[in-house]
């Protein structure tokens, strides 16, 4: 979904873009991200390629690392090689979602669930491998294209369908295209480490989203039920609080827009 975004948004600006898929480049394969590196000498590496089964991850550990943690050493190692930018996503979910309020980078992760820790081992092997990385925490993205929660709500609402939405799970929305915005602009900048990115605001909860989405949209908000996240029984631990405090992000680049005026921006989209 992101990279997609990222593809879109890089060409509109004039970029030459080699987006490759999974059946092109296996990431876990370090032999052939050094040969991919070397082939297209890019002036940056934007890394969107992820494991992001939550639940699906308790049971499938080694796919999941071999995305999120080994693919992430393979092209940080590749980046520092060819004197490439590299810039890689993470997640909100790093951190455990006891805090109050919102994190900050400086915050310490205490990641639950085996995808969790494999996204912070993936931040941990990008850094180690190669300390000029830009590692971007985002969370609760969704934009066009996108299988999640967040970003088929409208098409179930405008089909009239019910849904059940989590009252008591808190995040700060982020709209894919705004993020690829993002990365692309910590590509050409001179920032390094790690640095939250999401729309601005105070965040809301799934349920806040969905009935957001409701009313910009012109939905019936009496289709839309408020559950708690513990009666769904996942497999995988949740944060039950992952808002992400943006000031890096503001004092080097600005702020993105309020997650409300991103939210009409992908709805106007999806026309």
């Amino acid at each position: 979904m992101v990279a997609r975004a990222a593809k879109e948004y890089c060409e509109k600006i004039g970029d030459q873009v080699a987006a490759l898929t999974r059946a092109e480049l296996d990431i876990a394969d370090e032999a052939a991200v050094q040969a991919a590196v070397a082939e297209l000498r890019p002036d940056a590496i934007l890394n969107l390629a992820a494991f992001t089964d939550v639940d699906g991850a308790e049971s499938r550990a080694e796919a999941c690392y071999a995305a999120n943690v080994a693919g992430v050493r393979n092209l940080a190692l590749a980046a520092v090689e060819h004197s490439v930018r590299f810039v890689t996503v993470s997640t909100d979910y790093v951190f455990s979602g006891e805090k109050e309020g919102f994190y900050t980078e400086d915050d310490l992760p205490e990641p639950k669930g085996v995808y969790a820790v494999s996204k912070y081992e993936g931040e941990l092997a990008a850094a180690e491998a190669n300390p000029e990385a830009v590692i971007v925490r985002s969370g609760w993205i969704y934009g066009r294209g996108g299988t999640n929660f967040l970003s088929v709500m409208h098409r179930l609402l405008g089909e009239g369908k019910a849904i059940k939405a989590i009252s008591d799970a808190f995040g700060t929305p982020t709209y894919g295209a705004d993020l690829a915005r993002r990365m692309r602009e910590l590509a050409a900048s001179d920032f390094t480490g790690v640095i939250h990115v999401t729309n601005s605001g105070e965040g809301t909860s799934y349920s806040g989203f969905t009935k957001k989405l409701a009313e910009l949209g012109g939905f019936d908000i009496g289709l839309i039920e408020e559950v708690s996240g513990e009666t769904l029984n996942r497999p995988a631990p949740r944060p039950r609080n992952s808002r992400l405090a943006t000031v890096r992000e503001a004092k080097n680049l600005g702020a993105l827009p309020d997650w409300e005026d991103a939210l009409k921006r992908f709805l106007l989209s999806e026309k």
